[in-house]
């Protein structure tokens, strides 16, 4: 008898080897219709997946969290066969599932064009109505690269090769269509109903731009309607809250080519960035931090010694003068331990805690540039902690308090935090990661908040907490992270003097909170889709006069603002009232203060808000205090105030 362990610890029992899709049945009707796959052991399988020894199983259906990545990589296989019908000629490459949807390589003698893409989904919905089953059968290694090369699928040849002799590899054929793949699928093409194609772009067979380009199709795919109609409602919002089309419209900045991944801020601008910079400098004084400043060209032989020069070769800037090798620093540590070693230190200076709005450059593949989200110069809010391993935990448990604290005033609580453990290619002991690991846990276990382990995801010199934020549509940006390091510090001559006396190599822990101040400027204009709060917003009051009549009134009232602290814009042209209230506030401008000949005679400004709302009039001083406080307090608005 074979015993099957169902979630909620029944237990079933069957005669003979049984397949996951029998186990369904033997359930119910109503889930052997709805199941999709199965889980044996914590390992997804098809539904025809034989089970001939005791196990605990699963069916994924629908509501299952594994169901869409099935989903998703089984309509990418749809995706190819419909190609392969349209377009005989194309070759088919890789297809997984990714976040949101999925993708499939394909090298075609021609570019596909939108009309394609239509009919591509057009001959997916044709082939989900005939409800083609899909099979899985195994060959052994050398059959499978014959097979595919007689197809004249000569990438899916390649891929086989670089398998070790030997393998018994995994094939899927729906219909006149087999394709590579370990799987599971879903049982059938009618089990594919939502789905749309999105979009062409190059991709280099195996991501390395020395091979040919061949042409990316991505599509998403959801369990339901409704999913995808928020989902692409979705990404029309982003696209209208894009920060490059806000940042053109808005005055903030812009890029060229002329300057490849660097950004040339104007002046509103560089308004944006310095409340921001002004306010981490605050962050920096109120918890004992030093502000300090590295060079930005670094000898060689120093990230040589750092370990950078060996795992970061390929992303960093190099020059030459008078026979010697220098760097543009991608980062600021090894900066920082000179600043620690340029004094001797005692156990009593510890722990000491450096920080830097430190430049840095990065060598990025053009082609992976975006805006603000991904340049090649960038500053970071970057600081470093020199400690003793007993202090690992109160200053991570510190940090992550403080982390939460600055997020909630720029407007984010959802918070989620992962630890990412030791990669496969590191320095140091396993002894040393051990510690750094645990201390890390243990600090987000005394912050008492949930976190996700990342197996694998840690740097070359230590394991780190990643802090990722969701913004008001739901999209994840990892920014703040801090990382334990017990080696760059010893790699670099750090010691201090320990209470008996003897020379120790201190604890370094990386920490930012922000990251890359432009990535989070333009996370910041996204979010609020260019209308910020009073106290981010590059503008916060604008002054509008209705005639020429009131211009000395309107700069005095400007001067008594710029006086008390605020940032303030005058409009004084000679046009309509409306029309320049129209144009204040498609520049998002939290106040607009319009002052007529009544408002000169009563020394009063006629108020309003953003989004049209009409707040009377007020005295210049008491307009002036309202202002004053919603900066100071850093209020966030409402979605109500923002209309």
């Amino acid at each position: 008898m074979i015993a099957i362990t169902l979630p909620d610890g029944s237990v079933r029992e069957f005669e003979a080897p049984v397949s996951v899709a029998d186990v369904a049945k033997s359930i119910g009707a109503g889930l052997a219709k709805a199941a999709l796959a199965g889980k044996v052991n914590d390992v997804l399988v098809d539904l025809s997946h034989v089970i001939d020894a005791d196990a605990r199983v699963a069916i994924i259906t629908a509501k299952s969290p594994e169901a869409l990545e099935i989903i998703r990589h089984s309509t990418s296989h749809l995706m190819a066969q419909a190609v392969k019908e349209l377009f005989p000629q194309a070759e088919v490459t890789i297809g997984p599932a990714i976040d949101n949807g999925f993708y499939y390589d394909f090298k075609f003698e021609r570019a596909f064009t939108p009309e394609d893409l239509e009919k591509i989904e057009q001959r997916m919905h044709e082939l989900v109505k005939k409800d083609i089953p899909i099979e899985r059968y195994t060959l052994p290694r050398s059959e499978a690269i014959a097979y595919f090369k007689g197809l004249g699928e000569h990438y899916k040849a390649e891929i086989i090769e670089g398998i070790p002799e030997g393998e018994v590899l995994s094939l899927y054929r729906q219909g006149d269509f087999t394709d590579l793949c370990r799987g599971p699928h879903v049982p059938s093409t009618g089990r594919l109903k939502v789905f749309k194609l999105m979009k062409v772009a190059g991709a280099y067979w195996r991501g390395d731009s020395n091979n040919e380009m061949l042409q990316r199709i991505y599509g998403t795919a959801w369990c339901t309607q409704a999913d995808q109609d928020h989902y692409l409602h979705m990404l029309e919002e982003a696209e209208r809250r894009d920060h490059r089309r806000l940042g053109k419209e808005l005055d903030l900045f812009h890029l060229q080519d002329e300057a490849p991944g660097m950004v040339f801020w104007h002046a509103k601008g560089w308004a944006l960035w310095q409340v921001v910079e002004q306010y981490m400098r605050r962050i920096y004084r109120d918890n004992d931090y030093m502000e300090v400043k590295a060079p930005q060209l670094l000898d060689r032989s120093l990230w040589e010694r750092s370990g950078h020069w060996a795992k970061y070769r390929s992303n960093m800037f190099t020059t030459e003068s008078e026979n010697r090798y220098y760097a543009l620093k991608p980062m600021n540590c090894p900066g920082h331990i000179q600043l620690f070693n340029a004094s001797l230190r005692s156990y009593r200076d510890l722990p000491m805690r450096f920080g830097e709005f430190g430049q840095c450059h990065r060598n990025e593949p053009s082609g992976a540039l975006h805006g603000l989200m991904r340049v090649r110069g960038f500053t970071q809010d970057d600081g470093h902690i020199f400690c003793t391993e007993d202090q690992i935990l109160s200053e991570c448990t510190a940090f992550t308090q403080l982390v939460r604290e600055v997020y909630h005033v720029f407007g984010f609580d959802q918070i989620e935090y992962k630890i990412a453990t030791r990669p496969e290619m590191r320095i140091g002991e396993d002894s040393a990661w051990d510690k750094a690991e645990a201390a890390l846990i243990e600090s987000l276990k005394a912050s008492g908040v949930p976190y996700e382990v990342l197996p694998g995801e840690g740097a070359f010199y230590g394991p780190k907490i990643e802090y990722h934020l969701r913004d008001c549509l739901g999209r994840a940006w990892q920014c703040g992270t801090i990382q334990v390091d017990f080696q760059m510090p010893g790699r670099l001559g750090a010691e201090y003097v320990a209470e008996d006396n003897t020379r120790k190599v201190p604890v370094m822990l990386h920490r930012a909170i922000l990251g890359s101040l432009e990535r989070w400027i333009g996370m910041l204009i996204e979010h609020y889709a260019g209308a910020m709060p009073v106290w981010l917003s590059p503008v916060q009051v604008a002054v509008a006069s209705i005639t020429d009549a009131q211009i000395p009134f309107a700069r005095e009232i400007v001067a008594k603002m710029k006086a008390a602290g605020l940032r303030v814009q005058e409009d004084l042209r000679g046009e309509k009232i409306n029309y320049k209230i129209r144009e204040l506030s498609l520049q998002k401008i939290p106040y607009i203060a319009v002052v007529g000949d009544k408002e000169v005679q009563t020394n009063v400004v006629s108020v309003r808000a953003r989004g049209g709302r009409n707040l009377g009039v007020m005295s210049v001083d008491e307009f002036i205090a309202r202002v004053l406080d919603e900066d100071q307090r850093r209020v966030i608005e409402t979605a109500e105030d923002k209309r």
